[in-house]
């Protein structure tokens, strides 16, 4: 994959350091560009293993209760965004951050005017009303990014991420904040927790 290609895939604009192409295997030839993916993809694929153990008994069932008593109860009217609870997370983003596939930057947020914040608003509410997450926010960018003091020529020497959609993400905070709220009011979360 050429330089401009790596820029295109990732989604880094052109001013951006390109990541560096995987040239040499381990055991020292050079793979052409179609190569390089499979040989990242079996990197990936090496390294990630699906999770088998499960969390205890006692937490499972804590959680089924939880939603089998939340499935039972009366729908009630979904409690709707405000400016104030969608600046709050604006202010805490940080401005350093690549954009996911709207390319819109953490800084363009931070400098919206209150028309924009209430057109966030709007578009938080008629999400809430529908209860759907629209997919354009699912989607992602994903490059890799190499890790420190790592051979570029190898692919094990590279960590995948993923850049999401910077106005999902804004959703996303608003939610975590709510559900949050409840789990800690229902003392649903163990004290071994850690990690989010």
């Amino acid at each position: 994959m050429t330089a401009q290609g790596v820029r295109r895939w990732s989604g880094i604009n052109s001013n951006a350091i390109p990541a560096p192409s995987i040239l040499v295997t381990q055991i020292g030839f050079t793979l052409p560009d179609s190569e390089q993916d499979e040989a990242m993809t079996d990197s990936l694929e090496a390294q990630f293993q699906p999770v088998n153990d499960l969390s205890g008994p006692k937490v499972i069932e804590m959680f089924d209760e939880e939603l089998q008593a939340y499935s039972f109860a009366p729908a009630s009217e979904p409690k709707l965004t405000n400016p104030t609870e969608v600046q709050d997370p604006i202010r805490g983003l940080k401005v350093g951050k690549t954009p996911g596939p709207n390319i819109i930057p953490n800084r363009a947020l931070k400098h919206l005017k209150q028309r924009g914040i209430s057109l966030l608003v709007a578009i938080f509410k008629a999400t809430l009303l529908a209860q759907y997450f629209p997919a354009v926010w699912k989607h992602s960018l994903i490059t890799s990014i190499l890790k420190l003091w790592k051979n570029p020529a190898l692919p094990l020497s590279y960590c995948p991420i993923s850049l999401l959609d910077t106005v999902g993400k804004l959703f996303e905070k608003i939610l975590l904040n709510r559900i949050l709220s409840e789990v800690s009011g229902r003392e649903l979360l163990p004290d071994e927790q850690f990690g989010f």
